[in-house]
């Protein structure tokens, strides 16, 4: 019996993983794994699932959770392993050999590992130490601050594991395997200056002077936007060496040299890729290998530079990682959920999933992808890409061939290999993934033509995008499967009002909850903003704000929170609109109850019917308004809200 915690919580035994339950549950028995044969008192369980004020039946629930858990247990052969679930008074004792559980097996090898006096020894220990990993630590507990932190210092063993393997190839002279294990660590994260200026140094014993320079001015820059500061002592360190060993020659010699270039001065193949000939390779591709288990396939971080042994531990856990992290209080959806999963269970043979997460402005469409995403990591073992397209941000959107660079990037293409061009990008793109299980999830995409260039071509690959459009080619050329979003039901929108202001406070006052749901269109953006101003104001019933969102001249402002809001959302919607279409919705804000048919949005707009129907077909299509059945339209009240302001005078229509 084997206990995880550093990727998602599973227990897992000779015939399969044991089935732990809902989050609160698996977060449990995290709590209990990360104290080992130790009480832990059942307050400190309480305080540790509930952010907020627990509910007052709080000590049954985690009763119920102990309980399930121990019948959970007993029937996955607990006894056997030596293991038991055991109750003192008011506290609980998970007793086990603490060899079962891999962040404990994690934590010896680090310790047993020396880089600096053996590194030889170093090596496979740290390689194994990080093969244990299987994605974020703690995945699928609950988001309150302790398990935050305790994610948060096991990711901190985890970086410094890497660089101490790092440090171990180096003082081998392994220089190329030094770069390889810093390369994907670096990109995820970027202001991490010590593991930079290791890569940096790694990159200049190589040969790699030009790359070496770029991580510093990238790293230099990413410091001064993100935090107004400039490069810290070590980063200036390793960057001055460089330079003076560039000034004196120095660089142009060593075996780092001689490993970084081939006989004729070209770059090296990539190292994965097997000869030609090699009955290894598949035929549609002769340089990708085919990957026969995806549990031990993965790709080194960098092409440029030699990997471990293929689909070893290291090469596992260089896979680019690039998702956000996963939605806060992330509830319900499950009908959605499952539709993604069956996108992808279901696809042609020789064909890439294509998903399409779609749906108005506020309703969750990247939370809903990102939950999915982080749910299914594991079947993507090669990584998993992100990238916010900015289809519906201020300003323009994003060029594919700004995106494909990124995704290059992170696979470890070198940028002086990176063509410029989209289309040659996107043809090296879909050439390195082809062989591989990689998740592409692509957000807030304007338009189809946005999208094809980055798609991954190899059947082992799925992608998911989300979009207010219904991007209808995609649907058309890509045969890209709709996964459509509505608004929150009053059951489903009261419990995310529960999750993000505590279940007591949310009973107290039912009727007003079921109110604010009303009020915000069942749309979790509004719900999330009202949510905020309850927070801010821990006085106030429900009923309160309720009432203040009743005066419609007031509701958008107060459905804000800083720079995000209904508002805000919908203004970008809006300004993707033709000046025409963008007249024709505040047109049909004027009717009063938002329900209308052609004769009647043609009537409003001071147009005949069949000069409408275009304008009332895209503004469904961007999902401002809905068509519930043939020639029967509806305009959510926020959307109404909104376009009356900007008609009287906020400027929205653009185009």
């Amino acid at each position: 019996m084997d206990f995880s915690l550093l990727g998602p919580i599973s227990v897992a035994t000779g015939s399969g993983e044991l089935a732990l339950g809902p989050a609160k549950r698996r977060s449990v028995l995290a709590l209990l794994l990360l104290q080992p044969n130790t009480t832990v008192p059942l307050e400190q369980l309480i305080d540790s699932l509930w952010e907020d004020e627990p509910p007052e039946h709080a000590r049954t629930v985690v009763q119920g959770h102990v309980s399930r858990l121990r019948a959970t247990l007993a029937g996955g052969g607990a006894e056997a392993y030596g293991i038991e679930l055991a109750t003192h008074g008011s506290a609980y004792l998970l007793r086990l050999p603490e060899e079962l559980i891999d962040a404990h097996r994690f934590g010896e090898l680090v310790a047993l590992a020396r880089p600096e006096s053996a590194p030889g020894d170093a090596v496979p220990l740290l390689r194994e130490a990080l093969g244990l990993w299987r994605g974020p630590a703690l995945t699928g507990t609950v988001t309150s601050p302790p398990f935050a932190a305790a994610a948060h210092a096991l990711e901190e063993q985890r970086l410094t594991a890497t660089e101490a393997l790092a440090r171990a190839h180096s003082a081998l002279g392994q220089h190329e395997q030094a770069a390889a294990v810093l390369y994907t660590a670096a990109v995820n994260n970027p202001l991490r200056e010590g593991m930079v200026a290791d890569l940096m140094q790694a990159l200049f014993r190589t040969g790699r002077q030009s790359d070496a320079m770029e991580w510093f001015h990238r790293t230099r820059r990413l410091l001064d936007e993100e935090l107004g500061v400039g490069p810290g002592a070590r980063l200036k360190r390793a960057y001055e060496e460089i330079l003076r060993a560039e000034g004196s020659g120095d660089g142009k010699s060593g075996d780092g040299r001689a490993a970084a270039r081939t006989a004729g001065g070209a770059a090296p193949v990539d190292p994965r890729v097997p000869a030609q000939g090699d009955p290894r390779a598949p035929a549609q591709d002769p340089r990708v290998r085919a990957q026969a288990d995806p549990r031990t396939a993965a790709a080194p971080a960098d092409p440029r530079v030699p990997a471990q042994a293929a689909g070893g531990p290291a090469a596992r856990s260089s896979a680019p990682r690039l998702l956000p992290r996963p939605p806060a209080r992330f509830l319900g959806r499950e009908q959605q959920l499952a539709a993604l999963s069956a996108v992808v269970r279901s696809a042609v043979p020789g064909e890439s999933p294509l998903a399409v997460v779609t749906g108005p402005a506020g309703v969750g469409k990247t939370a809903c992808a990102v939950q999915w995403a982080h749910g299914h990591a594991e079947a993507f073992p090669d990584g998993q890409l992100f990238a916010d397209l900015r289809g519906f941000n201020e300003g323009a959107p994003a060029e594919p061939a700004e995106i494909l660079r990124d995704f290059l990037l992170a696979l470890g293409t070198p940028p002086d290999r990176i063509p410029t061009s989209a289309q040659s990008a996107s043809a090296l793109f879909r050439s390195l993934v082809a062989g591989r299980r990689l998740l592409v999830v692509l957000d807030n995409a304007q338009s189809s033509a946005q999208v094809r260039p980055l798609l991954p071509g190899g059947e082992h690959c799925a992608t998911v995008v989300t979009s207010r459009s219904r991007l209808d080619g995609l649907v058309a050329t890509d045969v890209a499967r709709p996964v459509p979003l509505q608004a929150l039901g009053a059951a489903e929108g009261t419990a995310l009002l529960g999750a993000m202001l505590g279940a007591e406070r949310v009973a107290d006052d039912p009727d007003a909850a079921r109110e604010l749901v009303e009020l915000c269109d069942g749309l979790p953006l509004a719900l999330r903003a009202a949510a905020a101003q309850l927070t801010a104001r821990p006085r106030w019933r429900l009923a309160r704000l309720a009432a203040a969102l009743r005066d419609e001249r007031r509701r958008l402002a107060l459905l804000s929170a800083e720079d995000t809001g209904v508002a805000a959302a919908l203004r970008m919607s809006v300004a993707r609109l033709s000046a025409d279409d963008a007249r024709l919705l505040r047109a049909l804000a004027a009717n009063a109850d938002g329900h209308l048919n052609a004769s009647v949005a043609a009537s409003l707009a001071g147009s005949a019917p069949e000069d409408i129907q275009d304008g009332l077909d895209r503004l469904a299509e961007m999902h401002l308004v809905d068509e519930e059945a043939t020639d029967v339209y509806t305009i959510s009240t926020l959307t109404q809200l909104f376009a009356r302001d900007e008609g009287s005078g906020g400027g929205g229509g653009g185009g």
